[in-house]
């Protein structure tokens, strides 16, 4: 009797180890969504590439300091990857392949599901974004990107997708520089911490879009609350116009490296696509996310509200347990 009970409670242990859990998304809206160059769904255990599903190519994302841990409770596959501020995920730029979304008329779209936990500094989602080592070093290789908590330009604590066209700092009209790539829209709303959201960001050539929970407020700009009095800021937008705050207008296209035009210049190379943090101030960790990824998409076109709103709802997160 006692050896059928411990068989029955290994059966039991079995069970409940290997059990898939199912999803409360449809990752299928997100498949099937115009323009879909990579989804990730995080389903995969510790220790194995993280692939994109519903694609051609499937980006497995590496992890940088250790296997990255895998919960319970996502929208597209049951789980989420659980980062802690000192792991990461990246694709080395010579495979970024489709992912490398630049040029003058490039577009490029952004949806994730996360729950963030903690917001008390800059933080990042994705993308190929490389900035060098601080202030005034134009060495970086950014191109586009997924930030949250951007101050320095009127962005704390809210969502702040950057657009760059030149790589490293941004440059007015005039060709002088910023210390910084200020080139960036805020949401009007700040960033949900501690519970899922959904979080994106499209750009269609000319103007920046920041989307919080499948939604784009409408932001615009206050030049001395928002800390951008710089006529970069409030002249140089379209017809001499100010920029705004969500959208922002860039304008310019997206950098793309050239190692024969950048290879001295910017001689680290170009951008990793990371998920989770990015190379700023000498470092991949000082700015790392701490919190859990359920979902992330790049798309090559500029999705529109319908089609964002659409993402946030295939997501379902108010179902997640």
């Amino acid at each position: 009797m006692h050896r059928l009970w411990g068989m029955l409670l290994a059966c039991m242990l079995v069970g409940r180890f290997t059990y898939a859990v199912e999803p409360v998304g449809n990752p299928e809206v997100v498949q099937t969504t115009r323009g879909l160059v990579a989804f990730w769904t995080f389903g995969e255990e510790p220790g194995q590439p993280r692939l994109s599903i519903g694609t051609e190519d499937k980006f497995p994302l590496q992890e940088v300091g250790g296997p990255i841990g895998r919960v319970e409770g996502g929208p597209f596959s049951g789980y989420a990857a659980d980062l802690n501020g000192k792991q990461y995920f990246k694709i080395p730029y010579a495979e970024t392949g489709k992912l490398n979304i630049s040029g003058p008329d490039a577009q490029v779209s952004m949806f994730a599901a996360v729950r963030i936990v903690n917001l008390k500094q800059s933080r990042t989602i994705a993308g190929m974004w490389s900035e060098g080592k601080g202030a005034n070093d134009d060495t970086g290789t950014r191109q586009y990107a997924l930030l949250m908590n951007m101050p320095t330009y009127g962005g704390p604590r809210q969502l702040t997708p950057h657009i760059s066209s030149e790589g490293g700092v941004t440059r007015r009209a005039d060709g002088s520089a910023f210390p910084w790539c200020c080139d960036y829209a805020a949401s009007r709303s700040e960033v949900p911490e501690e519970e899922w959201c959904t979080l994106g960001f499209t750009y269609d050539g000319k103007y920046i879009r920041a989307y919080v929970n499948g939604v784009c407020e409408e932001r615009k700009l206050d030049p001395a609350k928002d800390k951008r009095t710089d006529r970069y800021f409030t002249s140089e937008g379209p017809d001499g116009q100010d920029r705004g705050m969500n959208p922002y207008y860039h304008g310019r296209g997206i950098f793309r490296y050239d190692p024969a035009k950048h290879g001295q210049s910017k001689p680290d190379g170009g951008a990793d696509f990371t998920v989770g943090a990015r190379y700023a101030v000498g470092s991949f960790l000082k700015e790392a996310t701490i919190g859990r990824f359920g979902g992330l998409a790049v798309f090559n076109v500029a999705l529109t509200d319908e089609e964002m709103k659409k993402l946030h709802a295939a997501a379902a997160i108010e179902r997640i347990p």
